[in-house]
């Protein structure tokens, strides 16, 4: 992110100190006074703390100084003075103020450690020759992979442990270089506890979107719908802030990637597109509801029972799913 520049030194003044009565005292900021100090008129004209040239009529949301267009810093809500931000920034942990896309939080580097591992044992279990082309359907399916029968008939549990099995270097090599981009920046925005949930409830919920509209009898395998849903919620963390400079272009960014992303998951025919859209919508309401809305007071638990509700319309789509599956095979 760019940083705002440090404050410059506005133009002093000379002292000029005439051998008659001492001159009336200039009101705050720099107010430029009509003529015999603006009482005739009522109209008083302010000008930037640090630049007595400029005229202005804004004001720093913190100290309350007027700034000109040249000392304006974007706020959550108007705009502050150069000293005002530095100081917020200088008062800041170092973890909210690094939010460098990027390198590795802890909980992200802990899921990239837990999807290589399980990966090496799927590359050990399956021989060696399975590195680059990954085990064959049936091992996965012994190893926990989405299949929709197994679901049926009762492993749920399916649904989760999906997310950590892959298809062979190129597929886990993507998947965790994802990661490790968006992981870093949306674990710093929400905190830990909310980053885990929306990765699981992300992945969770593109399983299921996997289950509920994909083939019977193909398996399916991969993090990736869960890296769909830290997608959706860097977009809707931006949104809310949109009015921020730097939060609108990372928006934007974020929009390129889902497109550009999107088209590949409907052009390639062995990419799980279900899972990969029902990932972001996942993402988008996770991320909207681990912030919460309303007073501060009630949002944590506005974030404890909208995240949920989110598993519970999982659940119930999963049940439903699973009934049909079953009627239908005759199980």
């Amino acid at each position: 992110m760019g940083q705002f520049g440090g404050p410059e030194d506005g133009p002093t003044r000379p002292d000029q100190t005439p051998t008659g009565s001492p001159p009336p005292p200039q009101p705050p900021g720099g107010a430029l006074p009509g003529s015999d100090g603006g009482r005739k008129s009522g109209i008083s004209l302010e000008t930037c703390y640090r630049h007595a040239d400029q005229v202005t009529g804004v004001h720093c949301t913190r100290c309350g100084r007027p700034i000109c267009t040249e000392c304006m810093r974007p706020a959550a809500v108007g705009y502050q003075c150069p000293e005002c931000l530095r100081e917020a920034g200088a008062s800041l942990p170092r973890r909210q103020r690094s939010l460098t896309v990027g390198g590795t939080g802890r909980i992200t580097k802990i899921l990239i450690a837990a999807n290589v591992a399980v990966f090496v044992l799927e590359v050990l279990r399956a021989g060696g020759q399975s590195l680059m082309d990954g085990p064959s359907g049936r091992q996965l399916v012994n190893m926990g992979a989405l299949y929709a029968p197994s679901i049926a008939a009762g492993q749920y549990w399916r649904l989760i442990s999906t997310m950590f099995l892959h298809a062979g270097l190129l597929h886990i090599g993507f998947n965790m270089w994802a990661l490790y981009i968006l992981g870093p920046p949306v674990e710093a925005w929400y905190g830990e506890a909310r980053f885990v949930a929306i990765y699981f409830v992300s992945g969770f919920l593109a399983s299921v979107a996997s289950f509920a509209l994909g083939p019977i009898f193909v398996p399916a395998v991969g993090a990736s719908g869960a890296i769909f849903g830290l997608l959706g919620a860097w977009l809707i963390y931006n949104f809310r802030r949109r009015e921020n400079p730097m939060a609108y272009a990372n928006m934007r960014v974020a929009l390129i990637l889902i497109v550009i992303n999107l088209v590949i998951s409907f052009s390639v025919a062995t990419i799980d597109w279900r899972a990969h859209v029902g990932g972001l919508l996942a993402g988008m309401a996770a991320g909207f509801v681990a912030e919460g809305v309303g007073p501060r007071s009630t949002r944590t638990t506005v974030t404890v029972l909208g995240m949920a509700a989110l598993v519970l319309l999982g659940v119930v789509v999963a049940v439903g799913r699973a009934a049909t599956i079953r009627h239908t095979l005759g199980i």
